[in-house]
């Protein structure tokens, strides 16, 4: 039997949701979430998750099941999204993996071992040595590279932080080169997919979106999660699209500003993004911008992936 993923990633506003459920409709698959936020209740809002009619389409797994005050990591994601894929498998059916958050998707790609014990004090100590000789940006420059998401939440100089950050990414392990050093997961056969679209349409549909969203309720969500009792400290309500509109309620600067800064963070996100995935040799990627419509551009992925 086909142990065979599907893949479909890139930047946030890209239209991943869309192409992943027609694509699981086309080979007979269900969805993996690969999002850091989606996989949260009650963010539903601000986190862009498929609607109840899209998720009543495909099975999606992984997009509402955790609650915001629970803390997460890509050790529990990745135990979780494995025992998702095997259970589509079980089902004779094709797992289609779809997000953009890239430390997630490396914890399927490649063996991560998560389950070591907790790492030593000698790299721990390492850290510090080398925050000493060469600056806490050094440091911060090791975490961007394995963790982007975590590197844009934590100051540079917050030296203590970083290193919690990278021994978090790490588990256990030093920092490891993404193309020469991490190996290849052997668990099933894995078929890339990335969607891209020109800069100019891309950065209009983020600005679009967040308009959007704003209309659909995102104020009122970020208020109803802060009277559950969750602040800017939880990892939940650091997501872009939250920490901002967070500031606007505790009065740091206007709703204008707030709405400004999602745009522009959430711009900035989609850059990275894509700097991320494109270092994936095997990933075949597909400019939507450069096709006449939706079906066109998936009439081309479900040609590629007969191949």
């Amino acid at each position: 039997m086909s142990r065979e993923i599907i893949v479909i990633c890139g930047p946030t506003a890209v239209g991943k949701t869309k192409y992943a459920i027609e694509t699981a409709l086309h080979v007979g698959g269900e969805v993996v979430s690969c999002d850091s936020m989606q996989l949260y209740k009650y963010m539903d809002i601000g986190s862009a998750k498929p609607t109840p009619e899209e998720q009543r389409q495909v099975r999606h797994y992984l997009v509402d099941e955790i609650d915001p005050r629970e803390s997460f990591s890509v050790a529990k994601y990745q135990r979780l999204a494995k025992a998702a894929i095997e259970e589509i498998f079980s089902k004779g059916k094709t797992p289609v993996i779809a997000g953009g958050t890239g430390l997630y998707l490396n914890s399927l790609l490649y063996d991560m071992d998560f389950s070591a014990p907790p790492m030593d004090t000698s790299y721990r100590d390492a850290l510090y040595a080398e925050a000493e000789e060469k600056g806490a940006q050094s440091l911060h420059d090791r975490l961007r590279a394995v963790d982007p998401d975590s590197a844009e939440r934590i100051h540079p100089n917050n030296v203590k932080k970083v290193i919690r950050a990278l021994e978090a990414a790490e588990s256990g392990d030093r920092v490891k080169d993404f193309a020469t050093e991490l190996k290849p997961c052997t668990d099933y056969d894995v078929r890339l997919i990335g969607l891209t679209r020109d800069r100019s349409e891309l950065y209009e549909r983020i600005n679009l979106r967040v308009d959007v969203l704003v209309e659909a309720g995102l104020l009122d969500e970020v208020r109803a999660l802060l009277d559950m009792g969750l602040s800017e400290s939880d990892i939940s309500m650091k997501g872009i699209g939250y920490k901002e509109i967070i500031g606007y309620y505790n009065g740091e600067y206007d709703l204008e500003t707030a709405l400004n800064l999602v745009k522009k963070n959430t711009r900035r996100y989609a850059k990275r993004q894509l700097t991320w995935f494109r270092r994936y040799e095997d990933m075949k990627w597909f400019n939507i911008s450069e096709y006449e419509s939706d079906e066109a551009c998936l009439e081309d992925i479900f040609t590629w992936l007969k191949k």
